[in-house]
């Protein structure tokens, strides 16, 4: 969403100096990125490769699990790629990935490397001359891959990839519609989730309130079905910034308002029936949050925020502090941040809890769930 601006962060930043209730101890091991620039985007490829990116034209690369990261050439230097925010990036393996910048019209733009990102092709320039991409999202493990886009004409701009991220279209699902002034952010690169066992979705804020969009049909007859959130919402900071799904089940949604990021109320709510309803956190995190993630291997949720971290162990019912640095993008094990912050999560450091019952951990069985 265009609101996010650079400016209004540092704004949202200097307001997030209070301290957190109670948070457990370094459970985030800060690492060197060698760069100021504010990351927003970061995806890990298997805990030892990962990508990150951010302001002037920043895209960074390591392949030691965050030892070292290096700068990566940037995307048409010699042109302004320097002046492009880069809020996305999606890796394939270490020498592999694409990278998405946002801004209005032709500054929204994706570049891909296959050299280890020595070099970048510009694969494609965003058509809408009003557009502003939100989310970039690729599955590594096929050739498929979706991108979400602030409403053009009155529709959220959705497109797709078959081929790795080389070339897009239109997509083509139904259900498109967006009202006055609702948009999707693009403080994260997770405002949009894919999995083709079970659909697509992603989610929205703004002054008419948030919304969960989803489609249980990738194909190009499916069509997207929106339902409100009980998320803080009426203005333009406010809503729905990040969504992931652990299975069909299963989803949470985290936001807030990041003009008020030590504001716990409205910042998380869960689904536990597909999406069909939304029930909001009871015990929500402790501020605005803006990217969260289903972490397989802890079987608990992780969000992340401008005032610290969060855990739950009850599918987004309960929520509690894990820390309390200040934080845009998650991919674990790492989260990024403003002035180059970079740190990795220490499953050794987060208090053991008692283990969740079978019905939490358990992926849940939907039958006759349509592939693309």
């Amino acid at each position: 969403m265009r609101g996010i601006c650079a400016s209004v962060f540092l704004i949202a930043a200097a307001m997030a100096a209070a301290q957190p209730p109670s948070p457990a101890p370094q459970v985030w091991t800060m690492q060197d990125s060698g760069t100021t620039a504010r990351l927003r985007g970061i995806d890990s490829v298997d805990g030892t490769v990962a990508w990150a990116s951010g302001t002037g034209g920043t895209v960074l690369r390591t392949t030691d699990g965050g030892a070292h990261w290096t700068s990566c050439a940037t995307p048409d230097a010699a042109k302004d790629g320097a002046t492009l925010d880069f809020r996305g990036v999606q890796g394939f393996d270490a020498n592999t990935a694409v990278v998405m910048s946002s801004g209005k019209g032709d500054l929204s733009r994706l570049y891909r490397t296959t050299d280890a990102c020595r070099t970048w092709k510009l694969v494609f320039t965003n058509p809408d001359k009003d557009g502003f991409w939100d989310a970039l999202l690729l599955n590594r493990f096929d050739v498929d891959g979706e991108m979400l886009g602030d409403p053009v004409d009155g529709k959220f701009a959705f497109w797709e990839t078959e081929d790795k991220g080389i070339s897009w279209r239109r997509g083509s699902l139904l259900g498109l519609n967006a009202r006055p002034q609702e948009g999707a952010f693009a403080a994260s690169n997770s405002a949009l989730f894919l999995d083709e066992r079970y659909g697509t979705g992603f989610v929205t804020g703004g002054p008419s309130g948030s919304r969960s969009f989803y489609s249980e049909d990738t194909s190009e007859t499916g069509k997207f079905s929106a339902k409100p959130l009980p998320l803080r919402n009426g203005s333009a900071s406010s809503g729905g910034f990040s969504i992931d799904a652990r299975d069909w089940c299963c989803r949470v949604v985290v936001g807030g308002d990041y003009l008020a990021p030590d504001d716990r109320k409205g910042t998380a709510a869960y689904t536990r029936d597909g999406g069909a309803h939304w029930t909001a956190s009871t015990v929500p995190p402790h501020g605005y949050r803006s990217a969260v993630q289903w972490s397989a291997q802890l079987h608990a949720w992780i969000t992340v925020g401008a005032n610290g971290s969060d855990i739950s162990r009850d599918d987004g019912r309960t929520w509690q502090p894990l820390g309390n640095g200040n934080w845009n993008a998650l991919s674990l094990p790492f989260v990024v941040g403003p002035n180059g912050r970079i740190a990795r999560l220490d499953p050794s450091a987060i208090p053991a809890a008692a283990a969740l019952p079978p019905a939490a951990v358990q992926p849940a069985q939907k039958a006759g769930i349509p592939h693309r």
